[in-house]
């Protein structure tokens, strides 16, 4: 291969949400780009996050649609079974057509795919391109020069001391989506987005759930309102949820797991009640779901200086961690696959010189995919009024919404929160039916102009669940027809 097949203007580093768009942004723009992956196009969301659990989720959602077929006035004349090994191999298959399709799309921006393991070498000297060493994944080595450097390796799931993953019994979020069997019973380690989707997916299946979570409430970092509202539906799910609760120990014994659970914070001095006693509970899996690490490890980040901040690597307000060095996504601590692309080409406009319109981080909708669905946007109600920002806070119940009934999801809300003065969206919180595609509008409100008075009068179809959103917000001015 000669010298000028290996010169580059940008190298990336990792093909995930946001590796594969920063690398296809940077060749819309001209700029002639590779891209280093180690495993799988489309890095671990699109292959074991994102997508897939997405479509394990679905088939949850299908087999539950069945359970309630009588509501619906359907008779069922056999049983309805998860087919346990079909849904794993359904959610693979989905995740291969979309990794096929990242590949298809650098084929068509002329983006070189360079399969192995990168790493950065020291560099000669400020006047001389970068070079990214490449492990190839079919032998032998490859060096590329680059003027710039996308570092977008992503992460990996952590686990907590003395809680050792043996891929087996105990457990990660990549082993929950190829497992051989369906367990009968697991324990959720954590109730962050990852951890309620496992839970809600296998509950689904009939695996008897328990979720262990240290802070005081599920989905700790939604609005208190929705957490509490999702603990009622992991209830009646029979969905066992101990939360302020810390496990303290996990290990082997024989096909199942033994773990013991105690009560995360000690009794007050004097308290009148004793402190519960450890709860010891033994199940087939123990899925671990307390966080990722960033994959820093062995790519040369020590050669260049790259500092790192609690792990991740620590970057400028434009994502900067270097001399034409830039780094996006989990591996700078983002942790949502839209922020990474968003930054992806946000990058990729930089380096090519164009206009880049900052990515607005205090606008960035959150999305958990369990049932029920939740979304978020902004300040909770309990941050707004700490930050002494008034504000006016409308709901809607989805009981009270006819869309909703005529689909037999009455459960859930959605709530919103406007400053008192402009009008402007200082927050919202969903949870219910389709609420991960409802939050559009209010990230749309969020990051423009649109404020309450100007989505009231946005006329919204009826009968949707779009409704749920211009109810909820004449709720807040006082003004709401159907509450």
């Amino acid at each position: 291969m000669s010298k000028e097949e290996s010169q580059y203007d940008v190298v990336v580093i990792g093909s995930g949400p946001g590796g594969y768009v920063a690398a296809i942004r940077c060749a819309q723009l001209g700029l002639r780009t590779a891209c280093v992956e180690r495993e799988r196009l489309g890095g671990i969301c699109l292959n074991w996050g994102c997508i897939p659990t997405k479509a394990l989720l679905r088939s949850a959602e299908v087999l539950d649609n069945f359970r309630h077929a009588s509501e619906f006035g359907i008779k069922l004349t056999g049983s309805v079974e998860p087919d346990f090994p079909a849904m794993i191999a359904r959610s693979r298959g989905v995740a291969d057509k979309v990794s096929k399709g990242v590949g298809f799309l650098f084929r068509k921006n002329k983006i070189d795919h360079v399969s192995g393991t990168a790493k950065l070498l020291p560099r000669a000297g400020a006047w001389r391109p970068h070079q990214v060493q490449v492990a190839l994944t079919d032998g032998g080595e490859r060096t590329l020069d680059a003027k710039h450097v996308i570092i977008a390796t992503g992460a990996r799931a952590r686990s907590l001391p003395g809680i050792e993953l043996d891929g087996e019994r105990i457990i990660e979020y990549r082993k929950a989506m190829s497992l051989p069997a369906q367990p009968r019973s697991m324990v959720v380690l954590g109730a962050g987005a990852i951890g309620v989707e496992f839970a809600s997916f296998y509950r689904s299946l009939g695996t008897e759930v328990t979720v262990c979570e240290f802070l005081p409430r599920l989905v700790p970092n939604e609005d208190p309102e929705i957490s509490k509202e999702l603990a009622r539906a992991f209830e009646r799910r029979g969905i066992r949820a101990l939360v302020g609760s810390k496990l303290t120990r996990a290990r082997r014994s024989g096909d199942k797991v033994a773990v013991t659970i105690e009560p995360a914070a000690a009794p007050a001095p004097g308290a009148a009640a004793a402190a519960p006693a450890p709860q010891e509970l033994e199940v087939d899996v123990l899925l671990v779901a307390v966080g990722i690490a960033a994959n820093t490890e062995g790519i040369g980040l020590e050669a260049h200086g790259i500092a790192l901040e609690r792990g991740f690597v620590k970057i400028d307000a434009d994502c900067r961690c270097g001399d034409n060095l830039w780094a996006i996504g989990d591996v700078a601590g983002r942790g949502l696959a839209h922020v990474a692309s968003a930054e992806g080409v946000y990058v990729a406009e930089k380096i090519a010189g164009v206009h880049a319109e900052p990515v607005p981080y205090d606008s960035i909708p959150a999305c958990t995919y369990c049932s029920p669905e939740i979304a978020s946007i902004g300040l909770s109600e309990e941050k707004a009024k700490a930050a002494g920002i008034p504000i006016k806070v409308g709901r809607m119940p989805f009981r009270a919404l006819a869309k909703a009934l005529g689909a037999g999801e009455p459960n859930g809300f959605v709530k919103v929160i406007y400053h008192a003065e402009t009008g402007a969206l200082v927050g919202a919180h969903l949870i219910g039916p389709a609420v991960t595609d409802l939050i559009a509008e209010l990230a749309l409100a969020k990051s423009t102009e649109v404020n309450a008075e100007s989505l009231i009068h946005t006329i919204h179809a009826h009968p949707t669940f779009a409704e749920a959103v211009r109810i909820a917000t004449e709720d807040a001015l006082g003004r709401a027809v159907d509450l």
